[in-house]
């Protein structure tokens, strides 16, 4: 499985959309461990680019601070499942809570 996780300064950028890069992080469902890390350059911030992007990277869940309704919507679209709410902790913390059923998620950072 292939998670990411949009960053600024090594930790989860509140909002995807406005990252540095993102981490993808591969890890084993089954095992339950990490696997390797990249760090990726984003495309420009367009509507509808990053989904496809992420998905052509091969993303099976993405972690977030915050994300509108439509890019959510888009991210399901590409087969992405959509984890908002996430804190801003390094990105292989939060995937290895995903990965255990123990990350704790609050509000949308997003409203729109």
């Amino acid at each position: 499985m292939k998670i990411a996780i949009p960053i600024a300064g090594g930790r989860l950028c509140p909002h995807f959309g406005h990252c540095e890069q993102f981490a993808l992080v591969e890890a084993d469902m089954q095992a339950k461990t990490i696997q390797n890390t990249r760090l990726l350059n984003p495309p420009p911030h367009e509507p509808g680019v990053l989904p496809r992007w992420l998905h052509e990277q091969g993303a099976e869940v993405i972690i977030a601070g915050g994300m509108g309704a439509r890019a959510q919507q888009l991210f399901n679209q590409n087969g992405i499942q959509v984890v908002v709410g996430a804190p801003a902790d390094a990105p292989e913390a939060l995937a290895a809570a995903f990965l255990h059923n123990t990350l704790q998620t609050g509000t949308n950072l997003c409203d729109h």
